[in-house]
């Protein structure tokens, strides 16, 4: 059975890329008889705040979006995230690091998907623990996996190249995971069988694809759909302040006739689909 999800953080109120994002992911599932869930990524530190989450409720129910089962929290699992950084530190295959983004920048001789790549400074030198980040070692974890594939349902077969990204983190220094830890481990926990989310993230998915095969985990298909941009061509953002979908529901909006217009390619003028990525980074 084909389940998916939307995981929205509380850090900021929706917006209508993040009710195309879930449209998405729950007509994909409704289309073959299967199960959409909502999952709350609610590590953020102080950003994350509960009256989001609320909002986040009272939008998807107001667009017609109902999710199956409880939502899901992500503050409810830091135990997950600490037993598989544990095992990948026991592998030999995480190291911590305590360089700034400005000595990173300035020692960098490429860049990826996330921009100046890691050039593994501490990867070889003794680095005091206590308070640093701790970076996966992929030139040795690829060694250990061997090549890998994972599918996306548009763009097909995929060779892993996580080596892109370089050394990512995977636990930072102020919160209990990365994205790429905490989004692979949950989606393996909550059963997640097609890993809808936006192509700004197509990258992604080559370190998440390592993860799981390092951790033993299922291996999802992914789908990764166009993002709804601004005129410039970059995607909606709530930190430009694009309009809440709190905002258009207490103003009498219909929820329902928003979705509906999403399906079928109408948008708000000046908000068009775009990638988001260059997929040749």
């Amino acid at each position: 059975m084909i389940r998916t999800r939307f995981a929205p953080s509380p850090n900021g109120p929706l917006h209508l890329g993040h009710a195309y994002a879930a449209m998405v992911a729950h007509d994909l599932a409704r289309a073959q008889g299967g199960e959409f869930r909502l999952r709350i990524e609610d590590i953020d530190g102080e950003r994350s705040r509960p009256e989001f989450t609320e909002e986040f409720f009272r939008d998807l129910e107001w667009l017609g979006l109902g999710w199956d089962g409880e939502a899901g929290f992500q503050s409810r699992r830091l135990h997950l995230y600490v037993e598989a950084a544990e095992r990948l530190k026991a592998m030999g295959l995480l190291y911590p690091c305590r360089c700034t983004r400005a000595e990173i920048a300035a020692a960098a001789t490429r860049m990826g998907p996330d921009g100046p790549v890691y050039p593994g400074t501490c990867r070889h030198q003794a680095v005091d623990p206590q308070g640093a980040a701790w970076r996966l070692d992929v030139a040795r974890a690829l060694d250990l996996a061997g090549p890998l594939e994972w599918r996306d349902e548009r763009a097909g077969p995929q060779p892993a190249a996580p080596a892109i990204f370089g050394d990512v983190v995977l636990l930072r220094k102020e919160l209990p995971a990365s994205y790429h830890l905490a989004a692979t481990l949950d989606d393996a926990a909550d059963g997640i069988t097609l890993v809808t989310r936006g192509m700004d993230l197509f990258p992604a998915s080559h370190v998440h694809r390592l993860l799981q095969a390092l951790l033993g985990l299922p291996v999802p298909v992914w789908h990764h759909h166009p993002l709804l941009v601004e005129p410039d061509g970059r995607k909606l953002a709530k930190r430009r302040g694009s309009p809440s979908l709190g905002d258009r529901r207490r103003a009498g909006e219909d929820g329902k006739a928003i979705v509906e217009a999403l399906r079928q390619g109408r948008f708000p003028a000046g908000i068009s689909l775009g990638t988001g990525v260059d997929l040749s980074a």
